[in-house]
């Protein structure tokens, strides 16, 4: 009996053992789930608000409503050049020389430069191109070439001689959209010896020199020519600029030269844009286009007590208040009789242009911003440096005097002088003078060059370029690179077309013809802004 009851006693206790056990284990294996099911439901809900963007809508996606203030007025599905074909870029790898600084980056800050191609639509007015005379390389062409893409320029005529005719740079240049590379070949040459050019009087002061006025003469001829070629193209702007220099659009409501040009009136066809001039902080500069943030302003855009005023302080020694030239550059609307009228104007044959000057707007120069830069235009002139001998080379003064300290002093010492004239060193005169509005701060290329970079349009337009090219255009390319070796310092490439010209035209005197009143107007030169004189700040 008692064993009995001891048995009945005991199994209740084993149940509630059980079921406690039961209950715990339960409780346990729910609480495993959820510290397992927490993270993944945390990670997928970051995995879906990265996915989305976190609410914030693509660029590259984003509908017409919210990107069309982007867009150029007049574009068809008004979206910024680029923004619909982002994902085709296809980047290889690629080694160059000329790929320095121009690689690809993790970051796209800009993605809507992702298209190199730039497809513009058709009905985008005006149609802007740019021509040049250049043998630069890759490293400064590509730079310069696509900012001023995203400024609206579509078509380029690019005449290349030197280092820009070569095969690993030129087979680039060819492969892009709305870009035509001329040689400078005998053929070239023997095309511009027949120009009515070498018949008339505006250039003729700059015939048969050396160095500075052969290129003035060579960029004349290659004007002449890129007219031809922009009417073909249908093109209604046209605009001469060496590779060295970019276009400002200030003023524009929004920064596009095309914007810019759009809103010029109907009956104005020279459109003059002042320059401004690169003022370096540095003596290490490599890449200027994304270095150079401080300019030294026209005196077009100064008032005119400011320019004469800080005169003595901003040329700090030197012959004048820019380096270089201070007349700046023009853009032309394409039309009949339209020819060159020196490398920084245009003319018309059968009329004056009717020109205006923008108030805002300049073309920023980047002269003089490496300190390489006293060398290699040192080693592209073959004249003596003495001071009567750089006159026959050089129309400016500094340049005269930068190639005789190129020829005769040592590295040190010429490191020395372009610390003295060029670099700006003096933090306080240069916060005076840009308090004063002398000097400016202009960030806009830099920014659109370093987001061109970042997206990877250099890197994949030569990615994307073929790897061989054709025969006729390789011994186009090597013709072109002896045309410009057997050129020696004394023998110059406009001499000797002009010289050809003159045995055609032997039986006659050259200049002897009748000219129109507005053929007389002689080229305009690369000039120096006015001089500070005690006269002139009187006045």
């Amino acid at each position: 009996m008692p064993s009995h009851h001891h048995h009945h006693r005991s199994t209740p206790l084993l149940s509630a053992t059980a079921a406690s056990s039961s209950s715990s284990q339960s409780f346990v294996s729910k609480l495993l789930l959820l510290l397992t099911l927490l993270p993944l439901s945390l990670a997928a809900l970051a995995f879906v608000l990265q996915w989305r963007g976190g609410g914030v809508s693509d660029p590259t996606i984003a509908t017409s409503a919210a990107y069309s203030r982007w867009a150029p007025r007049g574009s068809h599905h008004e979206i910024f050049p680029g923004m619909e074909t982002f994902s085709s870029l296809s980047p290889k790898s690629h080694s160059s020389s000329d790929c320095i600084n121009l690689g690809r980056t993790s970051s796209h800050s800009l993605p809507y430069y992702g298209d190199w191609k730039f497809g513009f639509e058709a009905n985008l007015r005006p149609k802007i191109c740019i021509t040049t005379s250049t043998s630069a390389g890759l490293e400064q062409i590509l730079p310069w070439m696509f900012y001023h893409r995203v400024l609206g320029v579509t078509n380029f005529f690019l005449f290349v001689e030197g280092h820009a005719a070569s095969p690993n740079v030129s087979k680039v240049l060819e492969s892009l959209p709305g870009v035509k590379v001329v040689y400078r070949t005998k053929e070239l040459e023997e095309q511009q010896a027949k120009s009515r050019i070498w018949n008339e009087t505006w250039l003729s002061s700059f015939f048969y020199k050396p160095c500075n006025y052969e290129l003035f003469v060579k960029q004349s001829l290659n004007m002449e020519m890129a007219i031809v070629m922009a009417r073909d193209a249908r093109m209604e702007w046209i605009l001469h600029l060496d590779t060295d220099e970019l276009i400002h659009p200030a003023g524009a409501s929004e920064y596009s030269l095309r914007q810019l040009l759009l809103d010029v009136p109907s009956n104005v066809d020279m459109v003059i844009f002042p320059n401004y001039e690169s003022s370096v902080e540095r003596d290490d500069i490599k890449d200027p286009f994304t270095e150079v943030s401080m300019f030294k302003k026209n005196y077009d855009h100064l008032p005119k007590d400011t320019y004469f005023g800080m005169y003595k302080e901003s040329t700090r020694g030197n012959p004048n208040y820019f380096l270089t030239y201070g007349n700046g550059k023009a853009a032309a609307r394409i039309q009949d009789h339209l020819r060159p009228n020196g490398a920084h104007r245009w003319h018309n044959y059968m009329k004056t242009p009717n020109e205006i000057k923008l108030e805002e707007a300049a073309v920023l120069h980047y002269t003089y911003a490496k300190f390489s830069d006293l060398t290699s235009r040192r080693d592209r002139c073959g004249c003596k440096p003495t001071k009567d001998d750089v006159k026959r080379c050089f129309m400016l003064e500094f340049d005269r005097a930068a190639f005789i300290i190129a020829s005769t002093q040592t590295e040190e010492e010429m490191l020395n002088w372009y610390r003295e004239r060029v670099v700006w060193g003096d933090k306080d005169l240069r916060l005076k003078l840009l308090r004063k509005g002398i000097l400016t701060r202009i960030y806009a290329p830099m920014a659109v060059i370093q987001g061109l970079r970042e997206s990877g349009v250099f890197s994949s337009v030569i990615a994307n370029t073929p790897t061989t090219i054709s025969k006729d255009k390789f011994l186009a390319s090597i013709d072109s690179s002896n045309s410009s070796r057997v050129v020696s310092p004394t023998t110059h490439a406009s001499r000797k077309i002009g010289r050809s010209r003159q045995q055609q035209t032997s039986a006659r005197k050259v200049l002897e013809i009748e000219t129109n009143a507005t053929d007389e107007a002689a080229a305009v030169p690369p000039l120096s802004p006015p001089a500070w004189t005690m006269t002139t700040f009187e006045q």
